[in-house]
């Protein structure tokens, strides 16, 4: 990070920042470069600004490679989300919920509603393109008498939310292999393998080493892994489907039940508040949207790049998602049985109702077993760089540590092994409560709606003015998209605190709530002891900013004309 420029107090918005559209893979940079935010300067290569170039500009030093393509940043946005294994792990919540109505139904309204969020954070991203994420651009879209702590709230929010997702992600792979391993029976519906706490969390703490593993030194091959992955899950998901369906051992429901049946009577909670705690299914598996921001810093072309990969992925992820759980519901067994499972894994005992195979169904099961394996890993590089991004303008704790960069392996390594300590800390929770991964995954939807929420309001409160010269503005659309966003937000942020049925028991209890405490009170401790005094958000640069400004829009419209 570039010192000098942080004793600037003065801060300015730089909105062009979306000229990063023309960026260039990392140049050699030399220390004694000058650079200036004015449109006539070229890179090295004889080109426009560079994203590095720009990245020097705002006060930061390029310290990690820019590997990715738009193919390759989109593919990482959907390994994220990771449809279908995100769907198939947390199906217990909407049939608990409403049954099949609430599984269908839910899926296109929270996702028509993501889709709306990915919108209004793309047109932020394609003028605000780093690492920091929405916990930057909070901070630059924000006025000067209330941004600090607008980006502070933001920035904690996106990092524990990142960090618990992460951990849900993990948590949930280990809930579902140990569901998976009792399609095979010891004696009718009894499993063959015990899940006592201490092997569940023995199983997650192999797969969190795992996932941290191949994130930091296979960083270099991870594109190629992404990719691969998007192969893997529609090969699989075609295997699920026609599967399913074609052999239907029990039989099939009828188009009515599929579209129409809603039985909240499992949750006992009023019919419409069941519905929408049922809606923690469908966020979850759409909670990673923003997270992909994350990797702006190794993104060729960050700007366009991701913007569209945020919007596209929604697309693909909403009809990848019905085309796995419509074939599901057709095949389901009775919902109160599945609602009673101890293992609230209802996936793996629906497809053996279908198949009537063990062999058969774990088969089946495979494809998303690997894909909960290559969204960990995806989710544990994303993190890791949110996480690296905030501690570089020293919010977090120890932040001289985990700003630093592993320069052989190209990764923020030591951030990322304190996420995986905090990780199997939290991991803990689960011999106190069987429900702990609903915590987790609450906490993390909760924490991430919150920081997505900060600069879509921001940008609604200052009359998305900066937005307007990004090459992803969407005018009159991007209001509607914008207010829908906050709308979710506001009712996402309560929802996701609430146990998924009544009466409340100890070991049913959504303790999401005490773990979004837990991390606001460090937050919040952290800011009195240090950063009230210490902390001045991103550094900035005011140098030009007008004239850039201007140079970058006429600069992109001649690009579009030509």
């Amino acid at each position: 990070m570039a010192d000098p420029l942080r004793s600037n107090d003065v801060y300015l918005t730089q909105s062009d920042a979306f000229a990063a559209d023309n960026d260039l893979h990392r140049p050699n940079v030399g220390k004694d470069r000058k650079f200036s935010l004015g449109a006539k300067q070229l890179g090295e290569n004889g080109g426009h600004n560079s994203a590095d170039d720009l990245l020097e500009v705002m006060g930061y030093k390029a310290e990690l490679l820019r590997s990715r393509s738009t193919l390759q940043v989109a593919f990482m946005s959907f390994v994220l989300a990771a449809i279908p294994y995100g769907l198939a792990t947390t199906l217990y919540y909407p049939l608990v919920g409403g049954g099949p109505a609430d599984i269908i139904w839910g899926w296109v309204a929270v996702s028509l509603i993501i889709l709306c969020v990915a919108a209004s954070l793309g047109e932020i991203t394609s003028v605000y393109p780093t690492s920091g994420g929405v916990y930057y651009q909070t901070f630059m879209l924000a006025a000067p008498s209330y941004r600090l702590i607008m980006s502070w709230i933001c920035g904690w929010a996106f990092v524990v939310g990142n960090i618990t997702i992460t951990l849900a992600v993990n948590f949930g792979t280990t809930l579902f292999l140990a569901a998976c391993i009792n399609v095979f029976e010891s004696e009718p519906e009894v499993g063959i393998f015990a899940a006592e706490p201490w092997q569940i969390y023995l199983i997650f703490f192999a797969i969190t080493l795992l996932c941290n593993a191949v994130a930091a030194l296979g960083n270099k091959w991870l594109p190629y892994l992404d990719t691969f992955a998007i192969f893997w899950t529609f090969a699989g998901l075609i295997c699920i489907v026609v599967c399913v369906l074609a052999i239907a051992k029990n039989g099939r429901h009828d188009a009515a039940y599929v579209f129409g049946e809603f039985d909240p009577s499992n949750s006992g909670w009023p019919a419409g508040w069941s519905f929408c705690v049922g809606l923690l299914h469908a966020a979850y598996a759409t909670s990673s949207t923003g997270m992909i921001i994350s990797m702006c810093e190794e993104v060729q072309q960050p700007a366009t790049q991701v913007p569209k990969a945020m919007v596209a992925t929604i697309v693909l992820n909403t009809i990848a998602g019905l085309i796995f759980l419509i074939p599901l519901v057709f095949v389901m067994p009775d919902q109160a049985e599945l609602a009673a499972l101890v293992s609230a894994q209802p996936t793996p005992v629906i497809i053996k109702s279908a198949i009537g195979s063990s062999g058969g169904t774990i088969a089946l099961l495979l494809p998303l077993l690997v894909l909960a394996l290559f969204c960990g890993i995806g989710c544990t590089t994303a993190s890791s760089r949110c996480t690296w991004a905030f501690a570089r303008d020293g919010a977090i704790p120890g932040s001289k540590w985990w700003k630093q960069v592993n320069e052989k392996l190209d990764v923020p390594l030591n951030a990322m092994m304190m996420i995986m300590v905090v990780e199997l800390v939290l991991g803990l929770i689960y011999f106190g409560s069987s429900a702990a991964f609903n915590a987790f995954s609450g906490v993390g939807v909760i924490c991430l709606t919150l920081s997505y929420a900060c600069p879509i309001l921001v940008n609604l409160i200052t009359g998305r003015k900066q937005v307007a010269a990004g090459n992803f503005y969407l005018g009159k659309l991007g209001w509607f998209c914008n207010v829908v966003a906050i709308c979710w937000s506001a009712l996402a942020l309560p929802l996701f605190c609430m146990p998924t049925a009544i009466p409340v028991v100890p070991d049913y209890m959504n303790y999401a709530s005490v773990v979004f405490f837990a991390f606001f009170v460090v937050a919040t401790a952290w800011y009195f002891v240090w950063g009230k005094k210490n902390y001045r958000g991103p550094p900035t640069h005011e140098d030009g900013v007008l004239e850039a400004r201007r140079g970058s829009v006429i600069s992109h419209q001649e690009k579009v004309q030509y």
